[in-house]
């Protein structure tokens, strides 16, 4: 199956990275690499895009997707969270814009082995980076009940987190829970029939929480937002795509932060702390998909994108 994916708010994106022909972007979520593509049109032959992925499928995709403009970008097989030494490594300091679509990419979603999906029957997995040892079958056999109970809360904002940690540990001590679909049938009959009956599937949450403990997706999204920052030149954009509010928080709180100068009390006559503000807040709300977006890919419904400028440095 081919490694496709719709890009999500792809104009806003492109507006708000104020694409310079001979500047020097990243996109630190290649995944189809529709934005990679669109950036990489837009630069000549003095601009760079250096894009990151961890999962070897999107690099392996990139490289035919991104054939014709593939002079001007370099592939870099990297968790986002080390986005310092990804740039150390392509011999670069500072960039001039740097884009991120969190979480989970549609083709990781569509491709039932790949393990993420609760819709389709497939050996527990949900690793991004498949070379990595961690995976959903361990979270799901031998992660213990509290700490399951914790990330279902916690990462999937799930009200029914203990009923359906106590259904998990039930079910695993009579054999090892395998695949996808008896999870999600375990999940489901863990929750009342009332929230069976909800729109959304119920093992929706469960699995969200699952996956961004197996990637360690949060903690992944903190460190990159400082480091994405320190490694903008004066003037750099940063554009972040985010898809749940556990992470749309950590964003703006991180963009907040960069955002602040003096944090003395107003009666000081003069500034004692020290701090300057690293960035301006390009707005203030998130922008958001457009009706016509949502009903075209409705996987853009719940996407947000928060953008903030480099200040000059001090």
């Amino acid at each position: 199956m081919e490694f496709q994916h719709v890009s999500i708010l792809l104009s806003e994106c492109l507006d708000s990275l104020n694409i310079r022909p001979d500047g020097i972007y990243v996109d630190a979520t290649l995944g189809g690499a529709g934005h990679s593509l669109h950036i990489a049109q837009r630069l000549t032959e003095g601009g760079r895009l250096i894009a990151l992925d961890r999962d070897d499928m999107a690099l392996e995709n990139a490289e035919d997707r991104l054939a014709d403009v593939m002079d001007r970008v370099t592939l870099v097989k990297s968790d986002f969270r080390n986005l310092d030494t990804a740039l150390a490594s392509c011999g670069v300091d500072k960039v001039d814009g740097i884009l991120f679509d969190l979480g989970v990419s549609s083709p990781q979603l569509d491709i039932a082995e790949r393990g993420f999906s609760y819709m389709q029957d497939a050996r527990l997995d949900m690793r991004m980076d498949q070379q990595q040892k961690l995976s959903a079958y361990e979270v799901v056999n031998e992660w213990d009940r509290a700490e399951l109970r914790r990330i279902l809360q916690e990462y999937g904002e799930e009200r029914y987190a203990p009923q359906i940690a106590a259904a998990i540990d039930r079910a695993r001590q009579q054999q090892p829970i395998e695949t996808t679909v008896e999870l999600a049938d375990i999940i489901r009959s863990a929750m009342p029939p009332a929230a069976r009956r909800e729109k959304q599937h119920p093992a929706k949450r469960s699995f969200q929480a699952i996956r961004i403990a197996v990637n360690d997706e949060l903690m992944a999204v903190q460190e990159a937002m400082d480091r994405a920052i320190d490694a903008l030149a004066p003037g750099g954009r940063l554009a972040v795509i985010t898809f749940h509010s556990l992470e749309d928080r950590i964003v703006k709180t991180a963009f907040r932060k960069a955002a602040q100068g003096c944090t003395c009390p107003k009666d000081f006559p003069v500034c004692v702390c020290g701090k300057t503000a690293k960035v301006k807040l390009v707005a203030r709300k998130p922008m958001l998909p457009s009706m016509q977006e949502i009903a075209q890919n409705p996987r853009a419904r719940s996407a947000k994108l928060r953008v903030c400028e480099k200040l000059s440095d001090h």
